[in-house]
């Protein structure tokens, strides 16, 4: 189950779940390029699940999709209609919902579904199962499903930027990335407990779910921590380096690089899921 943890770290952290698409602007333009590729046109249904502070569905909303947005954190979703109305935009619903359990929610109600968000923090196998198999009920057959995952090397590449001694402190923890991808942290640890994907398991696991796998994409390995001069960028610099991302993303050299992947399909028509 998705812990009570994990919902009282983000109820505390809307500003700055906000705020981490504007520091790291890549992952969010090549994911939006992703999302221009792939979704129907609008007014497509959406249905953003996880999506806390409503980023991608106040930004989808603008194009004219029909966004729903549900996550678990109350003050998430509080951050989410404050930005909404801002932006000028309603979105079809805002619902406070766990993406393990989407019973109020009819089946192929969806006419694409994000998931991106509640795999970072399922720990056992059989949740993040559960998760895409609730993804795979409410999409539409033929609808396109779009997942994120935090890349099982990560947390070393952040703690090697900021805090290289963490590799000795934490030892334990770090064993236990490296073979489970499970990362439990202590109160006051800093980031909540997640789990660290290994894109070998990524196919597996969606395609196990009912779905046909279209794209797996590193959405910021050329640049990942080591973004700051590009980030400043703009005009056709930036959107050269956007270009090149986007580009050599699908690269599977690139996949282990990336602090985030972004993998992409499609429920298949008539599928059955984890046989």
């Amino acid at each position: 189950m998705m812990s009570d943890k994990v919902q009282q770290y983000y109820d505390g952290m809307a500003e700055n779940e906000w705020g981490r698409l504007e520091r790291h602007p890549m992952e969010y333009a090549v994911t939006m390029r992703a999302m221009a590729e792939f979704l129907p046109k609008p007014p497509a249904t959406v249905l953003d699940i996880g999506g806390g502070p409503g980023r991608y569905s106040i930004a989808l909303a603008q194009q004219g999709y029909r966004v729903t947005l549900l996550d678990l954190a109350p003050g998430l979703l509080d951050f989410a209609r404050k930005k909404a109305d801002e932006a000028g935009v309603d979105l079809a619903d805002i619902i406070c919902g766990n993406g393990l359990d989407l019973a109020p929610l009819p089946d192929g109600a969806f006419d694409a579904v994000l998931l991106m968000g509640p795999l970072y923090h399922l720990l056992r196998a059989e949740g993040r199962q559960q998760a895409v198999a609730e993804a795979f009920r409410v999409l539409k057959s033929g609808g396109v499903c779009f997942a994120s995952f935090i890349g099982r090397y990560a947390a070393f590449r952040d703690v090697a930027a900021y805090e290289p001694q963490w590799l000795l402190e934490h030892a334990e923890q770090a064993r236990a990335i490296l073979e489970s991808g499970v990362s439990v942290v202590p109160d006051g640890g800093g980031f909540t407990d997640a789990y660290f994907a290994h894109p070998a398991e990524i196919r597996p696991l969606m395609e196990g779910g009912g779905f046909e796998s279209l794209a797996l994409i590193a959405v910021e390995a050329l640049v990942d921590q080591v973004e700051e001069k590009v980030n400043a960028l703009t005009g056709q610099a930036w959107e050269a380096w956007v270009d090149l991302s986007y580009r050599t993303g699908v690269d599977p050299c690139l996949h282990g690089a990336s602090s985030h992947l972004l993998w992409v399909g499609r429920r298949r028509a008539g599928g059955e899921n984890f046989d």
